[in-house]
């Protein structure tokens, strides 16, 4: 099992404040948690140099991936790298688990089930006091659903919130969910299998680049 990466090895990053679009294009993060950007927005890497093919190293290969998957669930380095120890403590396949726990994150599952249109805007509703966890109120949108977690939205006086809720569209929803449109709850039935997730994250290479 790949070894944990070491606190004091851990390098701080800057926060990022600059296009996220352009980010996202340079590597790769296809669906830039924007269900509608998503099939509009050009792929290629950005600059007046992006559409060239460009051989990549070995190690620039694995770090591309890393921050693919990083920024598709947009967590910090730091945070990063905290689910990969995690992963790699647990039983099992690093990658598949590093991929659960991401998924399992509460504000991807609110936008997994429809209730927010980006990952930005459902970490919001999180962080504004919205969401009840098993009935207790949850504002840290890095908070990690267990499989049996009902999750419920309270505000329905928000004007934003109706707006999105009337555009959930239950046939998209998850197979490992239930969810609940008038009621605004969602039941985390259970952690999905890897062949559920994406097919395109290649989460081998991120276990490589942080095993060298």
């Amino acid at each position: 099992m790949p070894r944990t990466i070491e606190k004091e090895k851990i390098k701080k990053m800057a926060r990022y404040t600059g296009p996220s679009n352009k980010l996202f294009r340079n590597y790769g993060v296809k669906d830039l948690s924007n269900r509608k950007l998503a099939t509009s927005m050009r792929q290629n890497a950005s600059g007046q140099h992006g559409a060239v093919r460009k051989k990549l190293s070995e190690y620039a290969l694995h770090l591309k991936e890393k921050q693919k998957i990083r920024l598709t669930y947009l967590v910090s380095e730091k945070q990063f790298v905290k689910y990969y120890n995690e992963a790699a403590r647990r039983k099992g396949v690093t990658g598949t688990i590093l991929l659960q726990l991401l998924e399992s994150r509460l504000d991807n599952i609110l936008f997994r089930a429809g209730f927010g249109i980006t990952r930005k805007q459902t970490r919001q509703i999180v962080n504004h006091g919205h969401v009840l966890v098993n009935g207790k109120k949850v504002d840290i949108p890095s908070y990690l659903v267990k499989a049996g977690d009902v999750i419920t939205v309270k505000t329905r006086s928000s004007k934003y919130l109706q707006n999105v809720i009337e555009m959930i569209d239950l046939a998209c929803a998850p197979a490992w969910m239930t969810i609940d449109k008038s009621a605004l709850k969602i039941t985390f039935d259970r952690i999905p299998e890897r062949e559920e997730l994406d097919p395109e994250l290649k989460e081998q290479l991120v276990i490589e680049y942080y095993s060298k």
